[in-house]
């Protein structure tokens, strides 16, 4: 069996409190009420107060094992990645969301102006 990580975060700034990673093998699911009596860090924490995104296993597994860090957006609920770390420690690190997407979307991107380009200089002739 495969279970899919599950990452708790606050609510109120989306850091993350726990990942509880992936898993495989001789593994079972477990419920959110066992996770906050297992970790710690949730224990000590008002379950209102902490949201949970559960994800397939390998999902965004480039993405984490390339990354610098990650969160929460607040606002929309999904995961953002920090992928190159600032020059200035000063400076607050720039979330994205994933490159796994971010590499869709142009993809998607370039085949629809490749097919506009085609449309236009071959008058759809291809």
């Amino acid at each position: 069996m495969q279970i899919g990580r599950k990452i708790y975060y606050e609510l109120a700034t989306g850091n993350v409190i726990v990942d509880t990673g992936e898993r495989s093998g001789s593994v079972v699911t477990t419920t959110q009420e066992q996770d906050f009596e297992m970790y710690a860090a949730l224990a000590e924490r008002v379950p209102d107060t902490v949201g949970v995104l559960e994800l397939e296993y390998g999902q965004y597994g480039q993405d984490f094992a390339e990354c610098g860090g990650y969160r929460i957006n607040t606002e929309t609920g999904t995961l953002e990645f920090v992928h190159s770390e600032p020059d200035n420690i000063e400076q607050q690190p720039t979330y994205q969301q994933p490159l796994t997407e971010q590499l869709a979307d142009l993809k998607q991107k370039q085949a629809l102006m490749q097919a506009a380009l085609d449309e236009l200089i071959l008058g759809g002739a291809l």
